[in-house]
């Protein structure tokens, strides 16, 4: 039996809700084999007997997640695997129950920022979380697994609790205090956790440490995500985060996903810190102290993001779309001798090397409390800490379908003439060093800015991303690619006319 369909990148996803008629749909003999291949995983991995293995299993609210949980337990009991059931979780906790309950591994179930009737598992190991290859192993293996009705050996943790404890240890090792000095006292901080699993960050990091938390909304996990599904890229929830934080005179907002691993600020003045101003922010706070190391992005990243990095005694490695891409290309640099500090995708996904290279969204927003708290001692703000960000005028995304079942080998040849174009056009020149897709750089009469096309990760589309400096910079680029592109049939150009 073929379970490759459920593989997304390095996740397994598909539809936990419904009677099971979608051909997505993780039926509980599904998760129970793939617990049951993941126990295989480890085993191999770690050369122990899988009778002696102990798995950390936890979730995000979604309405699926206790029958999910339930069918894991039944797989890892089927293979004499005792299971920590942690309950309510964030995703970035789940990797650190590894190493604070001493686990062989961890499951997260999860499917971050999507519908609320899916669902997916996130697999951990001590070396952080599995990658593409080690997904396609657990489901090849979990199609030829019988699993067994067997007495589950479970223990339940609240582990919660000792991570919220970690994060607070966090702040007051960094600002000097101790917690019951209160060192957020006076600040006030909107947190919007969207129904979702965050809403422990407002009620056991911040209030504990002196923070006025009073002007949060949507703490309470609900599975049904009543107001909006949690996305800190979504327009909705920061739009509506936004206004709370400025109705309530807060100096500093959050909003998280559902499982914690992305989060979004919003400044004072009521602006969304998303994107190339993020990633700006807290470049300029880890450059402070590690001068000359290198700062890993996404393929989509602004020219300008490149000047600040560099202005503030950085190096910008513009990588691929894609956590895990980052995040591997990140570990790779520090293992080959360069400082890496830092990776992080304009959704918010950021991973540091002093914390695991954990993708952690409650991480990210602390290190910025943290700057926010000492420079508010001194009357400063985060806002100026990046007003040297040259932002561009005008942006834009299109989404391009591919209308061919071979997607993959009919886009890269649209890129490669496109990229052969740009070598003999004038006002394109090609960027040298690029790593998706082709990003082709324009001079002012040609739209004054960049333009990047590149093939999604999983799906059958091109994306393209342009900036311009110049306001109608963007509909000139816009001009040319759809002229380029119409002479290509399979690619459905109709985006253009809305």
């Amino acid at each position: 039996m073929s379970y490759m369909k459920f593989k997304s990148g390095s996740d397994i996803r598909g539809v936990g809700i419904g009677d099971g008629s979608e051909m997505l749909y993780m039926d509980d003999e599904f998760i129970s084999r793939c617990a049951a291949a993941f126990a295989d995983f480890l085993s191999i991995r770690l050369g122990v007997e899988k009778s002696k293995l102990k798995v950390a299993v936890g979730h995000d609210p979604r309405l699926s997640a206790e029958r999910i949980s339930d069918a894991l337990i039944k797989g890892f009991a089927s293979c004499g695997v005792s299971v920590l059931n942690c309950g309510l979780s964030s995703t970035p906790a789940m990797f650190m129950a590894v190493l604070g309950l001493e686990c062989s591994g961890s499951v997260q179930i999860t499917a971050s920022h999507h519908p609320g009737d899916r669902n997916g598992l996130k697999f951990f190991t001590r070396d952080g979380g599995l990658d593409s290859k080690d997904i396609e192993y657990i489901l090849d293996t979990a199609g030829g697994i019988t699993v067994s009705e067997t007495q589950a050996d479970v223990t339940d943790v609240n582990y919660m609790k000792e991570y919220a404890a970690h994060l607070r240890s966090i702040i007051c090792n960094e600002t000097g205090k101790q917690e019951t000095e209160k060192p957020l006292s006076g600040m006030k901080i909107m947190v919007d956790a969207g129904n979702g699993a965050g809403g422990f960050y407002a009620t056991d990091v911040l209030a504990p440490l002196g923070a006025d938390v009073s002007s949060s909304i949507n703490l309470e996990p609900n599975g049904s995500f009543p107001v909006y599904v949690p996305n800190p890229e979504s327009s909705v929830m920061v739009e509506s985060a936004s206004k709370q934080v400025l109705k309530n005179g807060a100096d500093f907002g959050i909003v998280f996903d559902t499982d914690v691993d992305r989060a979004g600020c919003i400044l004072s003045n009521g602006d969304e810190l998303n994107r190339n101003k993020l990633i700006a922010l807290i470049s300029a706070i880890i450059l402070e102290n590690e001068a000359n190391a290198t700062i890993v992005t996404d393929s989509v990243t602004s020219s300008g993001l490149t000047e600040f990095i560099s202005s503030h005694g950085g190096k910008h490695l513009r990588f691929k779309r894609g956590y895990r891409n980052v995040i591997n290309k990140q570990i790779e640099l520090n293992q080959a001798g360069v400082s890496c500090p830092l990776a992080i995708e304009t959704s918010g996904h950021a991973a540091f090397k002093e914390n695991y290279y954990l993708d952690d969204g409650a991480y990210l927003v602390t290190k910025l409390i943290i700057k926010a708290a000492q420079l508010r001692e001194n009357g400063g703000n985060l806002e100026s800490f990046i007003s040297d960000l040259k932002e561009p005028k005008e942006e834009k995304e299109l989404r391009f379908k591919i209308k061919l079942e071979d997607f993959k080998s009919y886009g890269e040849n649209i890129i490669f003439q496109l990229k052969s174009e740009a070598e003999t056009r004038d006002g394109w020149t090609a960027e040298k060093v690029n790593y998706e897709g082709v990003r082709i750089n324009t001079d002012k009469t040609n739209g004054d800015g960049w333009f990047l096309l590149r093939l999604s990760v999983h799906d059958p589309i091109m994306v393209l991303n342009c900036e311009s400096d110049s306001v109608g910079g963007t509909q000139i680029m816009l001009d040319d690619i759809q002229k380029f592109l119409s002479k290509y049939d399979e690619l459905d150009l109709s985006v253009f006319s809305k």
